[in-house]
């Protein structure tokens, strides 16, 4: 009797027990959550249809404003994100007794912002001010001590984080330096690929980027009227049907829409500045017309034996195939990483859908193979006239450059 009186007064610590959610209940044996089965699949169905059309309009139009405002665009989404994520692993009463960590957490943030969009926009920068005398040689003095001023910000939060280390918080501190890492890898590797697709031409930027949203849409579609089938464990609501739908229409999509797309020099033409005009160019061979004959088995009743293509249609074809058979793995990996968590998803800011992170999975696994795709097979590697000015007029002084025009005449003249 004493044993278990012993036994009922020890104290126990209180758990506390999150709601489940209806995936994770789908996982322990109840109903399946595929959206066929979905009593209330209309209404949510609604909601996202509702969301999807405000983001797809919010889109366009910053598109349309051009380069600066869409980088503009990603870096406003890249602040959504990281806010989200350092949520993840915030705890109430550590963070009381370390009132500055959330503001180094962002001291980091910013530092590494800089430090990408630095050497990303640099060039551009320099372009952008040259017939200015006075703002050209300030912006030539920060980029050349770029990397030196992103170092001493980074040195700067480093000492702040070792000189607020607290007694009984260290694992925490070092939890949250190490996540604080992670985070500015995962967010800024991507965004640095898709900036720079962005200044190649809107065209790599909007293509891959459309061609994620016309697999998420017609995925969910397609899961929603003729889901049977579960896809993988991790993502309980993806259906084998949704997959295969998604694939095909998405294939399909990037053949037309490179078509499209490569007939505007809007979205065609380079950037090589931070201005906001319009730009007119000269059409990149992948973006002129070719006749190409129809193969034999067509049936006979069509009427074109040949059509136009742009050669850039065939390379659209790589985009869309990785668009629907291997981006879909950011959103498992995203899945996975929230049942992590026991969460459902990273944020509430877009009704439907849930954070910007869960909206974002499959586009950064996109912007990184676009951008490896486009240097490896498509953008010439070779030095042009364009890239040396750009050297010069990013790494010289005004008297360097004035030197090198002198001596450059000299060797014209003797020969």
């Amino acid at each position: 009797m004493e044993e278990e009186n012993n036994v009922t007064s020890s104290p126990s610590p209180r758990l506390r027990h999150r709601k489940r959610s209806s995936t994770e209940a789908v996982l322990d044996g109840n109903p399946s959550p595929l959206l066929v089965n979905d009593q209330n699949k209309y209404k949510s169905f609604m909601v996202r249809t509702y969301s999807t059309l405000w983001m797809i309009g919010g889109f366009v139009m910053v598109v349309y404003m051009g380069h600066l405002y869409i980088t503009a665009m990603v870096l406003v989404i890249q602040i959504f994100m990281a806010k989200e994520l350092f949520n993840l692993l915030r705890k109430a009463p550590e963070d009381k007794c370390l009132p500055g960590i959330k503001h180094l957490n962002w001291h980091f943030f910013f530092t590494a912002m800089l430090f990408v969009y630095g050497r990303i926009l640099s060039q551009r920068l320099a372009n952008t001010v040259t017939a200015d005398q006075f703002l050209y040689r300030l912006v030539s003095g920060l980029i050349k001590y770029h990397m030196a001023i992103c170092y001493f910000l980074y040195i700067i939060g480093f000492m702040w984080f070792i000189l607020t280390l607290k007694k009984k918080m260290y694992k925490y501190q070092f939890g949250q330096y190490a996540w604080t890492h992670m985070i500015l890898i995962v967010v800024f590797t991507q965004s640095s690929f898709t900036v720079a697709n962005i200044f190649e031409g809107i065209f790599w930027f909007l293509l891959p980027a459309s061609l994620i949203i016309i697999n998420d849409i017609f995925a969910y579609i397609f899961g929603f009227f003729f889901g049977r089938t579960p896809l993988i464990k991790l993502s309980p609501k993806k259906t084998w049907e949704g997959f295969i739908g998604a694939s095909v229409t998405t294939i399909i999509s990037a053949f037309f829409l490179a078509n499209i797309m490569g007939r505007f020099p809007w979205l065609t033409c380079p950037r090589q500045d931070l201005s906001t005009g319009w730009l007119h160019c000269d059409a990149d061979p992948l973006f002129k017309p070719e006749p190409f004959t129809l193969p034999a088995w067509i049936p006979g009743w069509f009427p074109w034996k040949e059509i136009e293509v742009l050669p850039v249609q065939w390379h659209a074809l790589c985009l869309g195939l990785f668009a629907s058979i291997i981006a879909p793995f950011g959103g498992f990996f995203a899945s996975g990483f929230k049942r992590a968590f026991k969460i459902k998803d990273f944020g509430d800011s877009i009704p439907g859908h849930g954070g910007i992170t869960d909206r974002m999975d499959c586009q950064m696994v996109m912007a990184v193979f676009a951008y490896i795709y486009l240097q490896s097979f498509i953008v010439s590697q070779s030095v042009s006239v364009d890239k040396i000015l750009d050297q010069i007029l990013t790494n010289l002084t005004l008297e360097e450059q004035q030197a090198l025009f002198i001596r450059l005449g000299q060797m014209i003249g003797h020969s």
